[in-house]
């Protein structure tokens, strides 16, 4: 073999190699988007099945209630082949989602078989029918956390506006005038308030004219800013006050230096030999009276100017004074 078709044969040999691998690759890569689509599918099946049954559960005891005489053949007995798949199955999903959807449907299956028993007798279904509509709301409710949060638990479920679930009652077609005397989308956002979702806004507790009659004390409230109010402790006598024991001084880093100097002001040699020390008057002597201060003398009284005598008039006799 000469050295070209050595050369042809390896890189004829690597091209298909890399082909290969890439059918491979192609294959796989083609078997997981098909096994994620499955689950996917499953996973949707699961819920439009549950919607199916609660939608059908509605407006069974929908008939009962606003029909007396119904008999037990209105209500369908439940069916759930997707959860069961689903369950047996090893598909990658929220199995605590698939645990409450379980649960859902055995509440569901008891309260149908309750109202049944009691349609089959000729009974009132007084307490039976309240029990059956109070777990279509909770399968409702369910049914919520299961499509639009994923299965996840209401108190880990972001914060949601309660409007929100109303419209995805609404177009999912809930009625909210189903069940008689009973408002159902709002059955339902309380329900899921209940078990810990939060929705906002919140729910009102006062009325306008209860929370502007309110008298708001800001120091009495204890979470207010001014927090609880001062008591001012009652003024006690001097008497009482001079028996008391002063407080002990302590040093300057909470008692740092301050333990040796108290020891040696509570305790002296004198007083550990059980003599009494003598009395000392200690407080300050009065200053001595100052000097009178001396009178200003008086002063002289200015003397009194010389009289000198007025001098003639020019026409005179005499001729006036530094005149020839």
């Amino acid at each position: 073999m000469s050295e070209a078709q050595l050369y042809n044969f390896l890189t004829g040999g690597l091209g298909l190699l890399i082909a290969l691998m890439t059918l491979v690759a192609w294959h796989l890569w083609r078997m997981r988007e098909e096994a994620r689509a499955g689950r996917l599918s499953a996973l949707e099946g699961v819920s439009h099945e549950m919607r199916i049954n609660l939608q059908r559960m509605v407006s069974e005891l929908s008939q009962v209630a606003g029909n007396p005489g119904v008999g037990p053949d209105v209500l369908l007995p439940i069916r759930h082949p997707q959860l069961d798949g689903v369950n047996s199955s090893l598909i990658s999903a929220n199995r605590n989602g698939i645990a409450v959807v379980g649960s859902t449907y055995q509440e569901l299956e008891a309260r149908k078989l309750g109202l049944r028993a009691v349609l089959a007798q000729g009974r009132e279904p007084g307490t039976a029918l309240d029990d059956a509509m109070d777990a279509a709301i909770n399968g409702i409710a369910a049914l919520y956390m299961w499509e639009v949060h994923k299965g996840m638990k209401p108190a880990e479920a972001p914060s949601t506006r309660s409007w929100a679930v109303r419209d995805w009652m609404k177009a999912q077609g809930f009625r909210c005038d189903v069940f008689p005397g009973m408002h159902l989308r709002d059955e339902v956002v309380e329900r899921l308030r209940l078990y810990g979702l939060t929705l906002t806004p919140r729910p009102l507790t006062h009325t306008a004219h209860e929370y502007y009659s309110m008298q708001y004390d800001r120091y009495a409230d204890r979470r207010g800013p001014l927090g609880q109010r001062r008591v001012r402790p009652d003024e006690t006598p001097a008497e009482d006050e001079a028996a008391e024991p002063a407080p002990k001084r302590r040093g300057l880093f909470g008692g740092f230096g301050g333990g040796k100097k108290q020891a040696a002001e509570a305790e002296t040699p004198a007083e550990a030999e059980g003599e009494r020390l003598p009395d000392f008057d200690l407080s300050p002597a009065e200053p001595p009276p100052r000097p009178p201060r001396p009178e200003p003398l008086a002063a002289d009284p200015a003397p009194e100017p010389a009289d000198v005598p007025a001098s003639p008039p020019p026409n005179g006799d005499e001729p006036p004074r530094g005149s020839a």
